[in-house]
């Protein structure tokens, strides 16, 4: 059966954006967006959107989930598959291919799998009868549900320890408001480096972030009012170059922690990818930025 959607996953700094959007244009594709902090608005050195890669030969390739919602607000996996199933819908019902896009695994394979998601709104009084508990307990708690916690910020952050019970306890209930979807049959790729040569493609990468604004960006994003807390919230960047504002670290002291985390997070996008592979899903490497391979291998999919 031909394919209905393409995947292209990597780690970060991996390249894959820039290939997807190449394939999205040659083949009257649009690019839907797996990326859990590209939905935020103003949020865009740090989390890397390179918006400009989206424009090929002065036209702009359409690309959907990024830039959505403001960056105060919450952003969950039940409400990105929602988002992405009526995306997807639009897409088929004009003949435009789907091509998903991205490095955040629990997204990529939320989709790939068909998970089933009840919705899980914020309960403020099971918010307020669990901020008295430690941490520790907050983890015991969460551990009870049969979680299977794969984030380890997640476990170490209280507030995000509470959203997590909520969505599991959610997920113990019987819902009627489940998600609407269509069947999707999708051929996924994968963007991989030797692993030095990542190493340096990562560590540069952050150095022409810099170079570009990124201290900057989180400077107005705390003047124009997202707390410092928020920011530690938000992932690598957000969290060191604000304690480097708020006098916690030199700036080499920054860079160093921040190349430090972000080629930590990488191995962990690749174990997630493993992962995905134990589960079944048949990823299709493409090594380096093999363009002429990836395309032959889409067009083959599409078609086979």
């Amino acid at each position: 059966m031909a394919k209905k959607m393409i995947v292209i996953l990597g780690t970060t700094a991996s390249g894959k954006t820039r290939l997807a959007v190449r394939l999205a244009r040659e083949l009257q594709g649009e690019i839907i967006s797996a990326d859990s902090r590209q939905v935020y608005k103003s949020l865009d050195i740090g989390t890397g959107k390179d918006l400009q890669e989206y424009i090929i030969n002065g036209c702009k390739v359409p690309y959907h989930l990024i830039d959505i919602i403001d960056a105060r607000e919450e952003f969950n996996l039940f409400e990105f598959q929602k988002r992405f199933y009526e995306i997807y819908s639009g897409l088929i019902a004009k003949n435009a291919l789907p091509i998903m896009v991205g490095g955040t695994g629990l997204y990529l394979e939320s989709i790939i799998l068909n998970y089933q998601l009840p919705p899980a709104p914020p309960d403020q009084e099971t918010r307020q009868n669990l901020q008295g508990k430690s941490i520790e307990d907050l983890q015991k708690d969460l551990l009870d549900l049969k979680v299977h916690q794969h984030n380890k910020t997640d476990m170490e952050d209280k507030d995000r320890l509470i959203r997590a019970i909520e969505i599991a306890r959610a997920r113990l209930r019987k819902s009627p408001d489940l998600i609407k979807k269509t069947a999707i049959d999708a051929a996924v790729f994968g963007i991989r480096w030797e692993r030095s040569v990542l190493r340096e493609r990562i560590t540069s990468r952050l150095k022409q972030r810099l170079k570009e604004g990124m201290i900057k960006e989180v400077k107005m994003l705390q003047k124009t009012g997202l707390s410092w807390a928020r920011l530690d919230a938000l992932g690598l960047e957000y969290r060191y170059v604000s304690q480097f504002l708020r006098g916690k670290s030199s700036y080499d002291e920054m860079f160093t922690r921040l190349n430090t985390g972000i080629h930590q997070f990488a191995k962990r996008q690749e174990t997630w990818f493993r992962r995905m592979e134990r589960k079944g899903i048949n990823i299709h490497w493409i090594n380096g930025d093999d363009y002429n391979l990836l395309k032959e291998s889409v067009i083959q999919s599409l078609n086979e």
